[in-house]
């Protein structure tokens, strides 16, 4: 295993009700990847994610996080999530843009858990960040599909993880909004090194941005780098040769 890994899978297997989710997913991901991750709908992506971070527990094979077993992994603190469906979430509830971000450095505290006054620059500068201070003051209820993924997007990042992850995070964005976002995710991989991975449906846009790709249905059939990839004769014929340029984002 590298030094630098932030994820090692090996033989990664997952079932449920007798139905094979993910078969075989071997991979290693190192500290300042950015990870597009994509396949077709029931393809396994999200069931990766939530197995890599312990939230399942693989039928068969095993997961490292910063070289530590998941089951015994305790630096949390190291890493932020967005999932794609926020379970309890109620957008009634009358909370504030910056209390919501101000919950992501809740997860750093020891018992009891409260922020004080030396938490303050890690909030404002996460905010100007995200470009949210103009809406900090206002109740979540308030917020626009886009601000409010911009919110949380801010929650994640505030505790300055060094690997974020992100379950199709731009559904709610229109264009302008999403180029925005993933601008904001390349200066946070390559100026911050933070680890990246996301799912997205956006095949045809990820190349702009991600380094590499993983390509999943149930079992891995691309990773590696988009110019290993454009340049992968199955490739070619997996996905024809026309697409796979497109995807890739290698050519003028």
């Amino acid at each position: 295993m590298p030094v630098d890994s932030v994820v090692a899978a090996r033989n990664l297997c997952f079932k449920y009700d007798g139905a094979e989710i993910l078969h075989g997913i071997t991979l290693t991901i190192t500290a300042g990847d950015y990870i597009g991750l994509v396949g077709p709908n029931g393809s396994g992506k999200t069931t990766f994610i939530r197995t890599i971070l312990g939230l399942l527990q693989p039928t068969h094979g095993s997961v490292a996080l910063f070289g530590r077993n998941t089951s015994a992994f305790t630096g949390w603190g190291k890493i932020g999530y967005l999932p794609q469906k926020l379970i309890g979430f109620n957008p009634e509830f009358p909370a504030r843009v910056r209390e919501i971000v101000s919950l992501g450095l809740l997860g750093t505290k020891r018992f009891p858990r409260r922020l004080d006054s030396s938490d303050v620059p890690a909030l404002d500068a996460t905010i100007a960040l995200l470009d949210i201070q103009d809406i900090q003051n206002k109740l979540i209820g308030e917020l626009s599909g886009g601000q409010l993924q911009r919110v949380l997007l801010a929650r994640a990042l505030v505790s300055r993880p060094e690997f974020l992850i992100l379950d199709e995070p731009t559904t709610a964005l229109d264009p302008e909004t999403r180029d925005t976002f993933f601008n904001t995710l390349k200066d946070l991989n390559q100026n911050g090194r933070v680890t990246i991975i996301i799912v997205t449906h956006d095949i045809a846009d990820i190349g702009k941005y991600a380094s590499k790709l993983l390509y999943l249905d149930k079992k891995i059939i691309f990773y590696g780098s988009f110019e290993d990839f454009c340049s992968s004769p199955d490739m070619a014929s997996y996905f024809g040769e026309f697409a796979q340029h497109l995807i890739c984002h290698r050519h003028t």
